[in-house]
């Protein structure tokens, strides 16, 4: 087959599945795995068969095309606007799967009110002096005649990431706002992302994670919002998560990457996902390969080494990046020309995104094609 192509060793692939969903069952915490990292059908059901409670999707064209699938268990983790095209999109999602959307502004949730149907029993459901915490969903409220299921929301609070989300503290606030205009409000959610941060970054993201939700689910109590759902979750900062989570959203586990290598959230026997490149040439005294940043993705953050590592030779790390090359350096002779060298990205979910497909392999051997089903849906 002519590189530069996706691998995945199927064997590590469950592993890694089976590892996380063992770490959140141990801890009583449900799994909804974000599968922007894969997009594929296959490696989703692997999830879900190992126990995952849900998916998170990244935009409404992932939610389309894993709803399509038989998912039907779907949160978009992102403060979504409400256009019209994105409401419409969003109700005929929700007419086969339960729906969950981010908001961080009233003026969102003023937008999607109409989108769900039965709020206000929702609503008085929620508000009854008999209802009490559990760890389940209440019971799905079924759409006009029986068509579809009530789009609900939680409340994104910004944990220390800087990105989107509302104060902890205010969480309370824009949930009455929410379900005032009719949007039935679940919970709450966040997303740790400075645990991308070696060192001690990691187990600081975590312990803001935890504070930042234990302080928003509060806040919905106090407001007389029941916080159904309390969601966090990231690869680096998995095996740090403190308490107050009631779930994980951990995307990269499923592959991990050189960003998780260099982290120390995986070590290389943990990497599922290869890009099988050939080298091209020696010139410089450095290993030439066919595989630039249209296979691997661009992504460098500051603190990383290179823009990927090579699986086969640890000490290696890409110097430079072009659209079909990339120079890696490495001591020790050259794997020959015209040979296979095994690549790992720097972000798994960039180079996914850029093929489309993945070839897998077990034992070594190819076994099937997957098709990266949601590629290019980035809306």
């Amino acid at each position: 087959m002519q590189t530069p192509f996706l691998v995945v060793d199927r064997g590590i692939l469950a592993a890694n599945i089976e590892r996380a969903q063992r770490w959140a069952d141990d801890r009583g915490l449900r799994l909804r795995p974000h599968v922007k990292t894969h997009k594929c059908v296959e490696i989703g059901r692997m999830q879900t068969d190992a126990g995952a409670s849900g998916i998170t999707v990244a935009t409404i064209g992932e939610a389309e095309v894993f709803a399509d699938a038989g998912f039907d268990d779907l949160f978009v983790a992102y403060p979504l606007w409400p256009s019209d095209e994105a409401r419409a999109r969003v109700a005929a999602v929700s007419a086969r799967a339960r729906v969950l959307i981010g908001i961080d502004s009233a003026e969102a949730a003023a937008g999607w009110a109409g989108t769900g149907s039965h709020s206000t029993d929702l609503l008085a459901l929620k508000r009854s002096q008999n209802a009490v915490e559990c760890d389940q969903f209440p019971e799905t409220l079924s759409g006009p005649g029986g068509a579809g299921r009530e789009v609900r929301a939680l409340i994104e609070v910004d944990s220390g990431h800087h990105r989107s989300g509302v104060p902890a503290e205010l969480a309370g606030e824009l949930a009455v706002a929410a379900e005032a205009c009719g949007l039935g409000v679940e919970g709450v959610f966040t997303f740790p992302g400075h645990s991308y941060a070696p060192g001690e970054g990691r187990a600081k993201a975590a312990g803001d994670e935890a504070s930042a939700l234990v302080s928003a689910a509060d806040s919905l109590r106090e407001a007389g919002v029941q916080p159904w759902v309390i969601s966090g979750g990231s690869t680096p900062s998995l095996a740090a998560t403190g308490s107050g989570l009631k779930e994980s959203r951990p995307g990269v586990y499923v592959f991990n990457d050189a960003q998780q290598w260099e982290l120390g959230s995986c070590g290389p026997d943990d990497i599922a996902l290869t890009c099988h490149a050939t080298v091209v040439s020696h010139a410089g005294g450095r290993l030439v390969l066919d595989s630039g940043s249209k296979v691997l993705g661009a992504d460098r953050p500051p603190w990383a080494s290179g823009f990927g590592r090579l699986l086969d030779h640890p000490d290696a790390r890409i110097v430079i990046l072009s659209e079909h090359h990339a120079v890696a350096e490495l001591a020790g002779p050259l794997p020959p020309l015209g040979s296979t060298v095994r690549v790992v990205p720097n972000h798994a979910c960039n180079a996914v995104n850029l093929v489309d497909a993945l070839e897998i392999v077990e034992a070594g051997r190819r076994v099937a094609t997957w098709a990266v089903a949601a590629r290019g849906r980035n809306c």
